[in-house]
């Protein structure tokens, strides 16, 4: 029976619900899901919004009696069902009771100066019933010192300019009314909490604006009276919670008129009753009549259970009523009429406790999401433009995290900015919002397991000091700026980039094509055509052609892929060049030509075109084992043995001796920094990082060497530069760990090249910032010593200066934090990865823009690793961002695309206009898809290689040479000059077609003479004999 009555209970929460087309909502929540949201490929409206609420925005923080005021039976206070719950239930939760709490009772003067630093202008906190009357009865005499304790803190809050927003109820039912009467299941607490109401309205409503009569009551209902898993903790019974719900909309409906009635003349205060939500959307993102229909009802059946009679029709859902026939009450014509309307604006709770409990029953059609905007949209076009007051906004944090609670900052900026983005886009009158909560408390069935105060608490300690966590800087901060004002220049600005600025594409490996298309010179069959009428070509016998091997020309793939590039008015490609096919054994033994010769094609055919290329000798790839490299070499220990940077050397000789005249740009190894992520040790990466940058090194010193004066080319090392910005700004450990994290991706491949700030030029050494944190590190664990190499003299002076501009791959920004270490206790599995030394932990603003396959679009830190660069590095070296992008789902219409592409290059502009960085090019990633639609410009060629709307985009902005304003052409004139470039090369590789066409038009014009001069010699013929001459006409003679 139990059972019956629990899955009875739960197909109240969420559920797929038995559903029919009769069903229809007074109001037009439907149309919430109807809107684009996700998977639309990029919405502005949707993006982080920076601006401001409206002035005198009323921005709050709250508790609620039980969980913080402790002091359960001090002062002649009553108990309340969850000192009882708590008492003789401790196996429940976490086993902890609230007796003592957060100490709120004693310590609330340190609640008003903990409002103050904050700076908030409201204050939500909730009297204690039980502490007011400790039987519940407020007919009786109150407690005085309850009565005085409350008068003190409305007082001080008046007193200090903060607007109290006082709760009646929030969960804490006076022990003697449950005994009595059964708790809420009884209809005569409607009356008793009339009386109570009267009492508080009548004591303070001269100091109170904003009354809640009772906090979040689908949790009371269903937690309290169904699941078991809140005071009074009751189960088995499927009508309680429904009976339960009645009563309390009930109660509160009863004390808005005695408000209405008796106090709003005189206090012109406004009541109301604080809703908690979740959101739902449509499962797999498909939102059918038949998805939009179940969320429709998942929110009828918790927000809307207690919403629609009092802001709607005044009776319950039809959803409702329908599934749970036999159970749910029925409101009389008049009991509808009396509960319509009786509240003065909307309060909505968005938390845990709603949301946690909705997520367990998540799997039951459609899916739970974070989102406050869309609830908030929903509410507006359910019960109307109502005003609405967020009472409780925020999540938790695990008990451990203590102070530094990062992950909540970035949980309260996307509420807030939900909150923002709802009343700016979607016309939501929201007028305030609350964080909670002001201190860390007891938090109901989780006991003291998870926190949600913007103070610390430590509840080992009897003085329970109050300290504020990051999130109350965080929020400090919020309320000083009234929203959200950006930190960078959000301004476009005006400029051009310089004539010779790179804009290009890049492109991984370029795939090489054997097969030449040319049969009418590969052919050496003469044939004969329709002989005997079937139109069929006939191989003439014993006639051999003379043939000519396959030309560049010949390779239609070569045509095609230029095509394509040409198309998107780049100048630059950067492609790779594939080492194993090269070299398949990785030594000179076994050279494949053709490949050579293709590649060479290519290179030739570009040049032709008046393009440029930037081409790139190894591309390692992410498939293990190989990593790009040759066979043997991968066989001998790749990167970890010393021959693979020899081999590598000579790998490099042969591309610059066979492709050097065409090539202006070489890179010789892409994303060192990413490939050693593929090796497993700290160990083995520090070694394999040495041997790449010992390779680049005899590269570009080979090139200086023995081929610059000639092809006069510029060699660099391409390194993946996401930048790193601090997780948690308000701790300096989260700032060094960023500044290291950099360190560890730039300086430990830049500085033995460069030389750092600590270095004296060209040093050919490590960050010494890297080194002394590994030594610190390795002395902490317990480790041996740092596994960092060092460089021999040798070495460093190949080191020092191999570079001939800087090359920047950079999509993105992460979050950086610290990663805790302890001491080493026992050796590290060899087999396993093991964390990167750098120490450092990864994540992501959930409030950034991000891509399908979840890549953050962060133009501005772009400007910052541009900076970054510029400043330890110095501005003598040009800097090349060669290769940035992001994938975009949509087939042609790539609006993510066209977005990241104009805001990553205002952000580059302003890094050389602004901050003075040598920044020569900007290179796209990528030219073409491979299958499904993600980093290219074009489609795949199997979707015919359409291209796609952010080719226009990125056009225009080097037609326009950037930004310049008022729609100006380029000054550079980079289109007319390929132009002619272009036509020179088609004159280059038709010159036996023009000289066949030279000789023809001269063979015509000397038959044109010769008819010229033969008449004229017979007209003069014709007047030595006397003969007329005249013109011959049709018919005539003459």
């Amino acid at each position: 029976m139990a059972t019956y009555l629990l899955s009875l209970l739960l197909s109240l929460f969420l559920t797929v619900m038995v559903w029919g087309g009769a069903f229809c909502s007074l109001g037009e929540g439907r149309r919430q899901w109807q809107q684009p949201s996700t998977p639309e490929p990029f919405i502005q409206s949707q993006s982080f919004l920076y601006g401001t609420f409206p002035p005198g925005f009323l921005w709050g923080t709250g508790t609620s009696a039980f969980q913080t005021e402790g002091a359960w039976d001090c002062d002649g206070k009553g108990p309340s069902i969850w000192d009882h719950f708590t008492h003789s239930a401790p196996h429940r939760g976490d086993g902890g009771v609230a007796d003592m709490a957060s100490d709120g009772y004693t310590r609330w003067e340190e609640d008003i100066e903990a409002l103050g630093y904050l700076g908030v202008r409201s204050y939500i906190f909730s009297l204690s019933w039980p502490r007011l009357f400790p039987d519940g009865v407020a007919t009786g005499r109150p407690n005085r010192v309850a009565v005085e304790h409350y008068g003190r803190l409305l007082d001080r809050l008046l007193e200090r300019g903060i607007e109290p927003v006082v709760t009646l109820f929030h969960w804490d039912l006076p022990q003697a009314l449950q005994e009595h009467y059964g708790g809420w299941r009884n209809d005569t607490l409607v009356g008793l909490f009339d009386a109570y109401a009267a009492f508080c309205f009548r004591t303070y409503g001269g100091r109170v604006r904003y009354w809640i009569t009772i906090h979040n009551p689908y949790l009371v209902a269903v937690q309290g009276y169904g699941t078991g898993m809140h005071a009074p903790g009751e189960t088995g019974d499927a009508t309680a919670p429904f009976n339960v719900a009645h009563n309390l909309i009930k109660a509160h409906a009863k004390a808005w008129h005695t408000y209405d009635t008796f106090f709003r003349p005189t206090q012109n205060g406004q009541v109301s009753i604080v809703l908690g939500s979740h959101w739902m959307v449509p499962k797999r993102g498909h939102a059918t009549p038949v998805n939009i229909e179940l969320c429709q009802q998942s929110m009828e059946a918790v927000l809307g259970w207690f919403a629609n009679p009092i802001f709607g029709d005044g009776d319950y859902p039809a959803s409702m009523r329908s599934t749970h026939r036999g159970l749910l009450p029925e409101f009389t014509p008049e009991e509808k009429s009396w509960v319509r309307g009786t509240a003065d604006f909307f309060s909505l709770s968005f938390g845990p406790n709603n949301l946690r409990l909705s997520l367990s029953l998540a799997h039951y059609g459609q899916i739970v999401s974070l989102d406050m905007r869309w609830v908030l949209g929903w509410v507006r076009l359910e019960y109307g433009d109502l005003p609405v007051l967020v009472v409780e906004g925020g999540w938790f944090s695990d008990a451990a995290v203590e102070r530094e609670d990062t992950v909540a900052i970035y949980r309260m900026k996307r509420f807030i900015n939900q909150v923002l983005q709802a009343t700016v886009f979607d016309g939501v009158r929201v007028f305030g919002y609350t964080a909670w909560s002001l201190v860390d408390g007891f938090e109901w069935n989780y006991g003291y397991s998870v926190r949600r105060g913007l103070f610390y608490l430590d509840f080992s300690q009897a003085n329970r000091t109050r300290v504020p966590k990051t999130t109350a800087q965080f929020y400090r901060q919020v309320i000083k700026d009234n929203g959200f004002l950006s930190d960078e220049i959000t301004g476009e600005v005006k400029g051009r980039f310089p004539c010779d600025f790179h804009w290009g594409i890049a492109d991984s490996t370029l795939q090489v094509n054997f097969y030449p298309f040319s049969p009418q010179f590969t052919d050496p069959h003469l044939y004969s055509w329709n002989l005997t009428g079937d139109g069929a070509l006939h191989p003439v016998q014993g006639v051999k052609l003379h043939i000519r091997g396959a030309q560049c020309t010949d390779y239609l793939a070569i045509s095609g892929h230029l095509g394509l590039f040409e198309s998107t008015g780049a100048s630059h490609y950067r492609f790779a060049l594939n080492w194993s096919l090269i070299l398949p054994q990785g030594d000179l033994s076994n050279v494949d030509t053709e490949a050579l010769r293709y590649y060479r094609c290519f290179l030739t055919e570009l040049r032709k075109q008046g393009l440029e290329a930037v081409v790139t000798l190894y591309y390692p790839t992410n498939r293990v084992p190989l990593l790009g490299l040759p066979g043997p070499l991968h066989a001998s220990g790749g990167w970890l043995n010393q021959s693979t940077v020899e081999a590598f050397q000579s790998y490099a000789a042969l591309c610059y001796r066979e492709l050097g005249p065409w090539v202006s740009y070489w890179i010789t190894i892409n994303e060192p920094n990413r490939l050693v992520d593929a090796y497993k040790s700290g160990v083995e990466q520090h070694l394999a990082a040495h041997n790449l940058l010992l390779a680049h090194a005899k590269a570009w010193r080979l090139y200086e060497r023995e081929y610059l004066s000639q092809q006069g080319g510029l060699v660099s090392l391409a390194l993946h530069a996401d930048w790193a910005e601090p997780a948690n700004p308000f701790l300096e450990s989260h700032a060094t760990a960023a500044q290291r994290f950099l360190l560890f991706e730039l300086g430990r491949f830049l500085d033995p090249l460069l030389g750092g700030r600590e270095g004296e030029g060209k040093s050919g050494k490590y960050p010494p910032e890297v080194r002394r944190y590994l030594e610190e590190r390795a002395r902490v664990m317990g480790l041996p010593g740092s596994p960092l190499p060092h460089f021999t003299v040798q070495e460093k002076e190949e080191l020092g200066g191999a570079l001939g501009f800087i090359a920047l791959n950079h999509f993105t920004t992460r979050l950086v934090s610290p990663r805790p270490h302890s001491p080493q206790t026992s050796p590290p599995n060899p087999q396993q990865p093991q964390p990167p030394d750098h120490d450092c932990l990864l994540m992501s603003d959930h409030t950034w823009d991000s891509s399908g396959l979840g890549q953050a679009v962060v133009p501005w830190g772009l400007r910052r690793v541009l900076r970054w660069v510029k400043e330890r590095y110095g501005g003598a070296l040009p800097i090349v961002v060669t290769a940035s992008g992001v994938d975009d789902q949509a087939a042609v219409k790539d609006l993510l695309r066209q977005h990241y592409i104009r805001n990553y290059l205002q952000e580059a502009l302003k890094a050389r206009q602004l901050d003075g960085v040598n920044l020569k090019g900007f290179y796209v990633w990528k030219l073409q898809d491979r299958h499904v639609p993600q980093f290219g410009l074009f489609t795949s060629s199997h979707h015919q290689s359409r291209p796609k709307a952010s080719i226009a985009a990125y056009r225009e902005i080097i037609e326009r040479s950037g930004f310049p304003g008022n729609n100006v052409t380029s000054s550079c004139r980079i289109n007319d000059l390929r132009m002619l470039c272009s036509i020179c090369a088609r004159i280059s590789e038709n010159k036996l077609l023009l000289f066949f066409a030279a000789c023809l038009l001269l063979t015509l014009a000397m038959l044109v003479g010769v008819i010229i001069i033969i008449v004229r010699r017979k007209r003069t013929r014709r007047r030595r004999v006397g003969l007329p001459v005249c013109p011959v006409l049709l018919g005539r003679k003459c």
